[in-house]
This record gives C-alpha cells, structure tokens and sequence, in this order.
C-alpha cells in the first residue's frame, strides 16, 4: 500500500538521512537529530510504501517580486528518492500533490533548483533565470574614484539596517525573493560567513552595501546591492581597496550587468549561468494578478494553455485589460465561448512561465514553434508584457 502525507515529526531524522544519502554528506548522530529538531513537520511531504518513507521534498512559503508586485511562491526543496524504488513515479506523484496545495495555499508561483533540468521540465518547471559569474584578477578591479561625500563603513551582519536596501533593489528583478528577520539570521548570515559594508551618499542616505569573505587571497562577493551609479562605484572602489591582500574577486551579478564595459581591461572570466527554474501553479490567478505594460484601449488576449499535470491549467483564457492596460480579467472560457482558432496563442505552461517572468520574449518563443498564433497576436502579447531582467541572489 502507498500514500503520500505530510511527515511526523518522528519521521523527520529519516527523511534527514535520505537527504544526506541523496545529496552526499554526512552528519553525526547529534547533527542529525539537531538538524531534524529544527524542521517543520508541516512543510515535509513524504512518499510511503508499505509504510516505509520511500521519497521526499519540502515545500516552503515565500514570498516573489515580479513587476514590482509581490506573489505567493511555494519553493520545492529537498527532493530525493531512495534507490531502490527510483523510476516508479513516485516523485511525479510528490509534485502533483503540493502543486494542489500551494494552489489551496494562494500560492500562484513555485521555484526550484534542479538537479537535472529536462526533468523538471517533463512537469510543468522552466528555466526562469540566469547570472553571470566574473572572475576578476585584481590586477584588473575597477578604477574607480572615490564619489564626493560617499563614505563607506562595515557594519555588523544586522538585517534590519540592510533588508530596506536588498528590497528596493530586489523589486528591479524578476525573481528576486522577500525575506524575513529569520532568513537573514538563519539562512543567509549562517551560510554565507564574512564582513558587511554599507556605502551612504554626501546626505548620510544608504544606497547599498556588499557581503563579502576573504579567504586564501579570494575575495567571494556574496551580495552587491546598489540603488544608483553612485553606490557602485564607491562599493567597487571600497572592494578594489582590498587588492594588497587578494589575488582575485568572484562575483555574481545579473546576466544583464555591463561592469566588464566599465573595466579598463574587461579580458576576465565571465560565465553566463542557468540557475533556478519556475513553473505557474495557478494560471488563472496568476495572469488576474501580474501587472503589465501600460497600454491604452489595450485590446483583450485569449491564450491556450495545455498542462497535462495540472488540469484547472488547461483551456482557454481570455484576459480583458483594464487600468491603461496594466490590469487585466483572467477568465478561463468553455468551448462554446472561445473564438475561432485565428484568434487563440497557443503556448505550455512552462512557455508561459518563461515569457510572463520575463526570461524570453514572445516573438522569439513564436519563432522556435514554442508559441503559435498569428503575427498579430504575438506581437500584442510582447506590448503586453513588462521588460524586467530576471535575478535570484538565494538558493534553498
């Protein structure tokens, strides 16, 4: 007999040592029973087979920024499967059950970072983000002056003077997530060890501040947050001043930063990275929620979506704009309601995904086959939608 449930709070330091065989580490006993202390029963769903904890994954509650709007996002983390009962399907089941509940839950979104990126896919996720990776010599930092006024002073690891700046500056992205008091302290200051500097402008105003760690002549950037030119440059001449006790800089930054431009010499490493994938939980929710481009006498749009792994996705939906075209209607149409197929886009869900976070535009998914409709129609699709990089700074 199999079920999938949520764990007790019993079943915790088993769902711990599926994790360390899965992902290849090793805790004490004392480290796992800790570990297992500190989790939340709610938030672990577990895959039983004859009573025996055969698969697993965590859902966590966030919270995303897109368009400047926050969303409800359900974040699946942990997933792993014992070996001998692989291939049956098992997680495919785990992920239909908490796409049900994070749609009970108003969770319009879900994130996750995958191990194999073809798989997830197979289920509804696509890739919604990349970063770039700099490797700067420190022979090759930026020479930048310092701004008049600007100061910059390292600080204790306090969340509360920095998560005003990470806001304003994640609302700029795609993607970015909200965090509260207990992921600053127990997530990011506990994972990612190091100093904080905080650069203010000539008025004594904060307008950003990097998390670093120097450690064996590599200078790791954790976060690079500024609200204007300004503020990098007085950050990057601050890091720059760290040359005599460095050999290099790593760095991560949006795919679309221009820093190497600024460089006097921009022959450094650059990787262009995929990262994180997003999948829409709730098409119809999520399309009456998301803001789009201002547009007056916005004319309306209906959209085929298929999701053969979520069947309330599935149909046709007309959005009606209102508010200058920033605001639309999502009603999902029966067959007798929905127009002829010259006025239908036609696109998966993970298509949707990919164009209404931003991460790809309509008239290129239109042009690898991946969205059809008429010229017409993608091109009132691409006016609809914002313009806005995708970004990601976490990892769970």
């Amino acid at each position: 007999m199999s079920e999938i449930r949520k764990l007790r709070r019993e079943e915790l330091p088993e769902s711990v040592t599926l994790s360390e065989f899965a992902f290849q580490y090793e805790l004490s006993d004392a480290e796992r029973e800790e570990q297992a202390g500190k989790m939340d029963p709610d938030q672990h769903w577990g895959f039983f087979e004859e009573g025996r904890l055969a698969a697993k994954l965590q859902l966590l509650n966030f919270h995303t920024w897109l368009n400047g709007r926050r969303f409800a996002m359900g974040g699946i983390a942990g997933v792993a499967t014992w070996p001998e009962y692989r291939r049956n399907g098992m997680v495919a089941r785990l992920l239909g059950q908490t796409l049900k509940t994070m749609r009970e839950q108003g969770q319009t979104l879900s994130f996750l970072a995958p191990f194999k990126f073809e798989f997830y896919r197979r289920y509804g996720w696509e890739t919604y983000v990349d970063y770039m990776r700099y490797e700067i010599p420190a022979d090759k930092l930026p020479k930048f002056e310092a701004p008049a006024g600007g100061t910059v002073r390292r600080i204790a690891s306090d969340w509360e003077r920095l998560n005003p700046l990470y806001v304003e500056y994640a609302k700029r992205y795609n993607g970015m997530l909200e965090r509260d008091e207990d992921w600053w302290t127990k997530r990011h200051f506990k994972s990612k060890k190091g100093t904080v500097a905080v650069y203010a402008n000539a008025q004594g105003e904060p307008r950003g501040y990097v998390h670093y760690q120097v450690k064996e002549r590599t200078a790791t950037i954790h976060e690079l947050v500024f609200l204007d030119e300004e503020a990098r440059r007085g950050l990057w001449k601050f890091i720059a001043d760290h040359d005599s006790m460095i050999a290099k800089i790593v760095v991560k930054a949006p795919s679309d930063d221009q820093l190497p431009f600024l460089l006097h010499d921009p022959t450094i490493k650059q990787e262009k990275l995929a990262y994180f994938m997003a999948r829409i939980v709730d098409a119809e929710s999520f399309l009456a929620q998301y803001a789009y481009a201002p547009r007056p006498d916005a004319e309306p749009l209906h959209l085929r979506i298929t999701d053969p792994h979520a069947e309330w996705n599935q149909g046709i939906f007309r959005l009606q704009f209102g508010g200058g075209g920033t605001s639309a209607q999502a009603a999902r149409l029966s067959g007798l309601e929905a127009p002829d197929e010259e006025g239908l886009l036609s696109c998966s869900i993970q298509t949707l995904a990919a164009l209404f976070l931003g991460y790809q535009t309509p008239g290129f998914m239109a042009g690898i086959g991946r969205l059809q409709g008429s010229p017409e129609l993608v091109a009132r699709l691409e006016a609809a939608l914002p313009r806005r990089t995708t970004f990601l700074l976490d990892f769970f």
